[in-house]
């Protein structure tokens, strides 16, 4: 598994296989770590800007069958917004950036072993969830210490197609990609499949 000046970006094929959930960080992650704070009349809000994209590649693995997780250290309405939207299995938004007690209890409620999870990181708050997994990624603007214990690291950066790049990764090494990808257009245009046709 590679990633990294002059590395190829690859997942192993045996260890896409494997996994059945992945989780994702917010902040640095699926956004590019900026926060943008303020007030309207008196009440604080929060506003994080999230990658089109990323939410495609969220469908696809959903679509594939994998579980989609959100594991923050940040209580934000934003995310909860978000992950209502992509439709993701489980939020966890802890403001104490108690990740690996959230982690593995959702882990024994749908009972996946951690070598069959992918977290994808930024910062040491990720730290102890990457090495519990199977199968820990680092986005381009990870910590040195997150790309060190990552199998994968990402060419993109969070909120900047970091996500989508890692689904598509993932689901290409499956062997999967080409033929959700030919069922989401299919989905979209309007026309029904026929048989077994993709």
């Amino acid at each position: 598994m590679g990633g990294g000046p002059g590395l190829p970006l690859v997942i192993a094929a045996p260890a896409a296989k494997r996994v059945k959930l992945v989780g994702f960080d917010v902040d640095g992650v699926m956004t590019d770590g900026g926060l943008y704070l303020g007030d309207v009349k008196g009440k604080p809000i929060e506003i994080k800007r999230y990658d089109a994209q990323d939410g495609v590649g969220i469908d696809l693995l959903r679509q594939a069958g994998i579980k989609v997780v959100i594991v923050t250290g940040r209580e934000s309405a934003s995310v909860q917004m978000r992950a209502t939207e992509l439709r993701v299995d489980e939020l966890v938004q802890d403001r104490r950036a108690h990740k690996l007690p959230a982690l593995r209890r959702m882990l024994r409620k749908h009972r996946i072993a951690a070598a069959d999870v992918a977290f994808v990181g930024d910062d040491l708050p990720d730290l102890a969830v990457m090495r519990f997994v199977g199968l820990p990624v680092a986005v381009a603007n990870g910590v040195r210490e997150v790309r060190e214990v990552a199998q994968v690291q990402l060419s993109r950066p969070g909120g900047g197609g970091a996500v989508r790049e890692f689904a598509e990764l993932l689901l290409a090494a499956r062997g999967e990609w080409d033929g959700l990808v030919a069922r989401y257009l299919t989905e979209r245009s309007g026309k029904k499949r026929r048989g077994n046709q993709p």
